[in-house]
């Protein structure tokens, strides 16, 4: 996923056109090498550009923010291509609290999503774009779980029980993932691996296999976050490192390739054809917001 991202100073501003700013960038340079990438809007997209031996390039929209509260703008990043929407950021939008809220000494906008964020959540599963929960308060999370029809995801968490960040998820919204169907991508980023700015694979590692534990094997992935943060772990610089990573779970007894093939992309594929699945099924209940 190529993340088209605005950033929060650009809320009630012009973070709808920096946004689209950032998806003709991203279909301009995947356009640019066509031997090596391809743009992907289907799950099934990704299995046949995988095959073809091309990276499949998808895009997300990071921030909920840049829809500027409109459904009709939602759709329309749709018919750009964007396939996943994060609900917030790190700033509350006018319908989602972002999970600032959730440190200490901080207090609810809203209390999770308002009315119109569980429109939000409802028009994303009819159209068939995943919702991503990464950057979410814990209620938003839980009424973002309440809400969708569809297996939602985190593009870029990790869990809450081994480093206590905002950013990462608790073991009760991972038991929530679970029945949803859903997907928690491990971010590497150590300030939220180790709650520090230093982190070993070995770190990124527990982290996988708590959400396995407490989730199934189904509902974890890779999530990494290279192209957004100063810091990575040791052992886990860059995208070369990814065998290493995969390597050392299979020494473990609890890990098969058929579960490391589901870690490094099967999961999210499963997840993605579940929603698009759902808006077959919903594709006809328009909303005229």
């Amino acid at each position: 996923f190529w993340s088209a991202y605005a950033p929060c100073s650009s809320q009630h501003l012009d973070a709808v056109q920096l946004t689209l700013e950032q998806i003709d960038l991203i279909r301009r340079l995947v356009n640019l090498y066509p031997h090596h990438m391809t743009l992907v809007t289907t799950a099934s997209g990704i299995e046949k550009t995988h095959k073809s031996g091309r990276i499949a390039s998808l895009i997300g929209v990071e921030g909920g923010h840049a829809i500027g509260t409109s459904l009709s703008v939602l759709r329309m990043f749709y018919q750009l291509g964007a396939r996943y929407l994060t609900l917030t950021h790190t700033c509350n939008t006018p319908w989602a609290d972002c999970c600032k809220v959730d440190e200490p000494g901080k207090y609810p906008h809203i209390g999770g999503l308002s009315k119109f964020g569980k429109l939000v959540v409802q028009e994303m599963n009819r159209l068939g774009m995943i919702v991503d929960l990464s950057h979410v308060s814990v209620p938003t999370m839980l009424d973002a779980l309440g809400s969708s029809k569809a297996p939602v995801i985190f593009s870029h968490s990790s869990a809450h029980a081994i480093c206590n960040s905002s950013r990462n998820v608790p073991d009760h919204v991972l038991q929530r993932i679970a029945i949803n169907g859903g997907l928690v991508m491990v971010a590497f980023y150590p300030h939220f691996v180790s709650c520090s700015g230093q982190a070993t694979l070995h770190d990124v590692v527990a982290h996988i296999n708590h959400i396995r534990e407490v989730a199934g094997v189904d509902h974890v992935g890779i999530g990494a976050g290279y192209d957004g943060v100063n810091l990575v772990p040791k052992g886990l610089e860059d995208v070369s490192k990814y065998p290493y990573l995969l390597a050392s779970l299979l020494e473990s007894d609890k890990w098969s390739e058929e579960d490391i093939a589901k870690l490094a992309g099967k999961n999210l594929i499963r997840v993605f054809k579940e929603v698009e699945a759902v808006s077959v099924e919903n594709f006809f209940s328009l909303h005229f917001i």
